[in-house]
């Protein structure tokens, strides 16, 4: 499996994990590190075409079961959805997508309008997240 989060160690044997859209619940038999790969085996999934029934599908687990994050920093399921407000409170439109680059993450916005903005997720545009409010406040760059 491809790691796509930043805590590979919450996956051990015994954690219950839901794999796929269907989010079918099941507990890691047993976890091994390949390259910058996971291999987990799960119970009944005993044989080539039970796990090939699994390929491509993605491991979840449970947001509350997630460790507790630096003052200022997010999940991407808490950001996706924000309203995107500028400087003076006037909404942009919502988070729709977060691009991983190697540098900084781009964030994308979409507007009423269907009209996508990208930013930089940088210090200097990213105001403050106000998950309360459900809320992003952003300074565009001048190229927007």
């Amino acid at each position: 499996m491809e790691i796509l989060t930043d805590f590979p160690e919450r996956l051990r044997a015994g954690k219950l994990v839901y794999i796929g859209e269907d989010h079918r619940p099941m507990h890691i038999s047993h976890k091994r590190s390949q390259d910058r790969a996971l291999l987990l085996t799960f119970p009944g999934i005993d044989t080539p075409e039970a796990a090939g029934n699994l390929r491509n599908a993605r491991v979840y687990t449970k947001a509350d079961s997630l460790p507790e994050l630096p003052e200022g920093e997010y999940y991407h399921h808490q950001l996706m959805g924000l309203k995107v407000v500028d400087e003076a409170g006037l909404e942009i439109g919502a988070l729709t997508e977060i691009i991983e680059t190697g540098a900084n993450d781009v964030y994308v916005a979409t507007s009423v309008e269907g009209k996508e903005i990208l930013f930089p997720a940088i210090e200097s545009v990213i105001l403050g997240v106000d998950l309360d409010r459900n809320e992003m406040r952003v300074k565009l760059p001048d190229w927007e």
